[in-house]
């Protein structure tokens, strides 16, 4: 483990030469705001919160702080999920929330180069004059330097891919002050080592993100969603699996269980039941081709049972059936007052899907515990949401959590679909990845040799590197 030296006044005055005045507080409601992100994590408060402005001041300050061995934590928004922006061991709170700008639109080029610290719904509503947009959509408003920096996903995933699918260029500062580019503006890349995606999901650890390209899609001209409800989350899921192999592309294809429909109908007013419910979405450029894939997907849907399908290509509904989808977390922390959510991200090959969701149904009802589900199933991804009080049921959530990860990775699947690793995942890594953690070691030794960025983050930091 790193040994670190504390914030002193010196380096406030150095942090404060780089920056001004106005860029550098150690004021107390700064700390607080700073502390922790959304996951049920700890709170641990930096020493001193930084905004810069210019990715020179970036590496000014990175290249300061690893001549001082102070560590640094980048932030973007705090919307992380697994404490990946959490400042574990105190020291300097790196905020992008003042570099947000559009450096330029390539729109000939499908292509946006951005600061990090913008946030992708800002993004694209910049970019609807153009006519295109960012397809990765995590639901919060996530700057795109935290959704490259820890490889976010969302609703789109199944069709546009993750944040990794979606860049091709960046800025990157590393730990000794250096800016260094990684990747091409061109679409085809095949000159040396592939060091973009090296710095996509490292979550800081290996360098901090200051300028990004990002690849473009012109918004669809013909756009529908599909909902249909099951009698079973059995049902559903199969469904999942038929629909992924019947050759139909959907933009979005989410499963939502029956306590979460019977919470968006009252809190959003959706026309949803008290069933397992597939949300799906389906973009076309012409018509009919739109028209000829809710055919077909209402076939394959009245095939496995389903209780209810209907669709629409107006705008305002299907804008109001993702906005709930969207606030469904929100929702169910507003259900339960008096509770704290763990919240379970894992991933497996499509397959294995049932599987997974059927050990998830035999876990609940053997632990007796309570959880939810909701998930990106078109991509193999599900969340599992654990409402928790006192810390007996902590426990029994955090043990449960433990034995879905396994089970993911069992099925060939992953500890983190999009949330990424931070500071709950970081147990699984050997389990996962086995000798291949200790080459990712090598390169974080290599690039970062003091140990400075975001430590705590990915790798354990205690004796024990493995789970049973």
């Amino acid at each position: 483990m790193p040994t670190f030296n504390p914030v002193t006044p010196e380096l406030i005055t150095q942090l404060t030469a780089i920056l001004g005045a106005g860029s550098v507080s150690t004021a107390r409601a700064d700390i607080d705001l700073h502390a922790k992100d959304q996951s049920q994590h700890h709170a641990v408060p930096p020493e001193v919160v930084v905004w810069p402005t210019a990715a020179q001041q970036v590496a000014d300050i990175l290249k300061l702080a690893n001549e001082l061995h102070v560590p640094v934590t980048p932030w973007g928004v705090g919307t992380g999920l697994e404490g990946n922006s959490i400042p574990v061991r105190g020291g300097i709170l790196m905020s992008f929330e003042r570099m947000t700008n559009i450096v330029q639109v390539h729109a000939d080029d499908f292509q946006v180069t951005v600061q990090p610290g913008i946030g992708h719904k800002d993004l694209n509503a910049q970019l609807a004059r153009y006519g295109l947009f960012f397809p990765p959509d995590p639901g919060a408003n996530a700057t795109v330097g935290g959704m490259l920096a820890n490889n976010a996903a969302g609703i789109r995933t199944v069709k546009y891919g993750a944040s990794k699918d979606n860049v091709l260029k960046m800025q990157v500062a590393l730990a000794d002050g250096r800016l260094i580019h990684v990747g091409s503006r061109s679409v085809k890349q095949s000159a040396g080592y592939d060091l973009l995606h090296l710095f996509v999901g490292s979550e800081g650890t290996l360098g901090v993100i200051t300028e990004a390209t990002l690849k473009l899609v012109p918004i669809p001209q013909f756009m529908s969603a599909a909902i249909a409800a099951f009698p079973t989350i059995k049902s559903a899921v199969e469904t999942v699996v038929a629909v992924r192999g019947s050759g139909l592309d959907p933009a979005a294809l989410e499963l939502i269980d029956a306590t979460h429909t019977k919470m968006l109908r009252e809190a959003e007013g959706v026309d949803l039941v008290d069933h397992p419910t597939l949300f799906m979405e389906f973009h076309a450029a012409q018509e009919a081709t739109l028209e000829a894939g809710l055919e077909m997907v209402k076939e394959i849907c009245d095939e496995m049972g389903a209780l209810s399908f209907r669709s629409t290509t107006d705008s305002t509904e299907r804008k109001k059936l993702w906005h709930a989808r969207h606030a469904s977390y929100e929702i169910m922390v507003r259900s339960h007052p008096d509770k704290t959510f763990f919240i379970n991200d894992v991933a497996v090959p499509i397959s294995a899907y049932p599987e997974l969701i059927a050990y998830v149904e035999q876990l609940r009802d053997e632990r007796h515990i309570t959880c939810y589900m909701i998930g990106h199933a078109g991509d193999g991804n599900i969340h599992v949401e654990f409402p928790f009080q006192g810390e007996a049921e902590y426990q029994n959530a955090l043990e449960t959590n433990g034995l879905i990860v396994l089970k993911a990775l069992e099925l060939g699947g992953t500890a983190t679909g999009e949330h990424g690793v931070g500071i709950g995942k970081a147990k699984y890594m050997p389990n996962e990845h086995g000798d291949g953690l200790n080459v990712m070691k090598s390169i974080k030794e290599t690039l970062d040799p003091n140990g400075i960025l975001n430590p705590g983050k990915i790798f354990i930091e205690t004796e024990h590197e493995s789970v049973e």
